[in-house]
């Protein structure tokens, strides 16, 4: 008798704990119906305060090409022998960010520029482009769709950071950078680049201007 009173403690206490979590998830999402959420007297404020400049960089590079990139992330999370409806997570978010290409010219030195001695010919040699880190937009970046199991909605309630978001923005970020890696960004810059050089050396006297990419 003992042991059949212990177990029907654990079966109402576990019924009891899920019924609790179920009140809470119904009323977060009671809160976000249209109409209702005026009920709950919520109120948003920024108390933010003004941003510091923390430090200045001077830039030596030229930013010859920016691209823009788009994905979907399709990201879900399972729980061995629970099924989706307890415990696991599926978020379908677009993420949507830029990329620039850049030519160094910091290390740019004497050797590196060749003028003939009529000052008509120029040879300009210069690294190659390289892509910079990508940069997610905000704006444009979006979750369409988020399910979560019950127990992954009472931790959210339980978390200071409840539905973050982290997890596939980073996977955005890997999938952008991908991506920028695989297209003709690089090769645009250098492209650029060599424009932009040409028509500032020809408009101070050169009639020939060769760049030169590499090492």
């Amino acid at each position: 008798m003992g042991a059949l009173r212990a177990v029907s403690w654990w079966v109402k206490a576990s019924v009891g704990v899920l019924l609790v979590a179920a009140l809470l998830v119904v009323g977060t999402q009671l809160r976000a119906l249209p109409g209702l959420g005026g009920l709950f007297g919520e109120e948003t404020r920024d108390r933010s305060g003004p941003a510091v400049l923390e430090s200045v960089q001077d830039m030596s590079r030229y930013q010859a090409a920016t691209g823009n990139f788009q994905v979907v992330v399709d990201l879900e999370k399972d729980t061995r022998y629970l099924p989706d409806a307890v415990h696991g997570t599926r978020v379908l978010y677009v993420g949507a960010g830029t990329v620039d290409a850049y030519v160094d010219m910091g290390a740019l030195g004497e050797r590196d520029v060749t003028v003939d001695e009529q000052r008509t010919a120029a040879t300009i040699r210069l690294p190659h482009a390289v892509l910079g880190r990508p940069a997610l937009d905000p704006d444009r970046s979006y979750a369409v769709s988020k399910q979560r199991g019950l127990l992954d909605r009472l931790a959210d309630l339980l978390s200071d950071n409840p539905n973050s978001e982290q997890a596939v923005q980073q996977l955005a970020v890997r999938h952008i950078a991908t991506a920028a890696k695989e297209s003709r960004l690089t090769a645009q810059a250098e492209r650029n680049t060599t424009r932009m050089l040409e028509g500032l050396l020809r408009s101070l006297g050169f009639s020939k201007v060769t760049v030169v990419y590499g090492d």
